[in-house]
């Protein structure tokens, strides 16, 4: 594997580590590059996903989320497939800028359903994920607003989280968002051949512009709607490996 995959399984074995050693099942997590620092309150929705046993970062820190109902949040299965069966390890976060801070409101996870037809596969040494989709049940409701999943209509993207700003740079922790072109399927087919399944994934990022490590279940957004988490792709930035996402339009109802 690249130094900094974009998968959650690029961190997740430190968690899985401190899971195991409370004698629970653990799952795997993947700043953004380019783009800029942005202030959390201007996305209530956006979840911090974390474990107060995953010590690596602040906050316990590793993908992010989207609140699409009161007690749902919408994120990558790699990032949380090895703790379906004990939510309660998990953490969600909303409003927190800065992970070194304590800012915002920290929310229990009481379920976790992983999509049926979620599997891994391979390419080229990175960990390729199909139908990356986890629905988490929060223990108390939230007030909103709510993100709405849509199939993309335009394209140009928004990104957000609060991962590495480059694949050798893993000290941010101050959410970043960015613009990104949305990249034609034949694109991104010809860049990950069979790997890239288009029934259930999209591509998106540039050279300038990408997602990184513990990026993975955050949003990609289109007109300010869901269309899109944060799942795979070869290094961060790199010259011809655009960004992949799950295809939310494809995987839920």
């Amino acid at each position: 594997m690249s130094p900094a995959v974009r998968s959650l399984r690029r961190s997740a074995g430190v968690l899985a580590a401190a899971l195991i050693a409370v004698g629970l099942p653990a799952g795997p997590a993947s700043a953004i590059v380019g783009g800029s620092e942005v202030e959390a309150g201007a996305y209530p929705w956006l979840a911090a996903v974390g474990s107060p046993l995953y010590f690596t970062r602040p906050s316990g820190q590793f993908c992010g989320g989207a609140l699409i109902a009161p007690d749902q949040v919408l994120t990558a299965a790699h990032c949380v497939d090895l703790a379906r069966f004990a939510p309660r390890a998990l953490t969600v976060t909303f409003g927190r800028s800065d992970l070194r801070s304590s800012s915002g409101i920290t929310v229990g996870v009481k379920g976790i359903r992983v999509h049926p037809d979620f599997h891994d596969t391979d390419f080229e040494g990175e960990t390729v994920h199909h139908s990356d989709l986890a629905v988490l049940t929060l223990d108390a409701p939230q007030p909103g607003p709510f993100l709405k999943v849509a199939a993309p209509q335009s394209d140009t993207g928004t990104i957000l989280g609060w991962g590495a700003t480059s694949e050798t740079d893993e000290s941010n922790t101050h959410l970043r968002t960015a613009t990104v072109p949305l990249v034609p399927d034949s694109t991104c087919a010809a860049a990950y051949g069979d790997a890239f399944d288009p029934r259930v994934m999209l591509c998106a990022g540039s050279t300038a512009a990408d997602t990184a490590q513990y990026d993975s279940g955050g949003p990609l957004l289109v007109d300010g709607q869901l269309v899109g988490l944060t799942s795979w792709g070869k290094g961060a930035a790199r010259e011809g490996f655009p960004g992949v996402y799950t295809r939310l339009s494809a995987l839920t109802p």
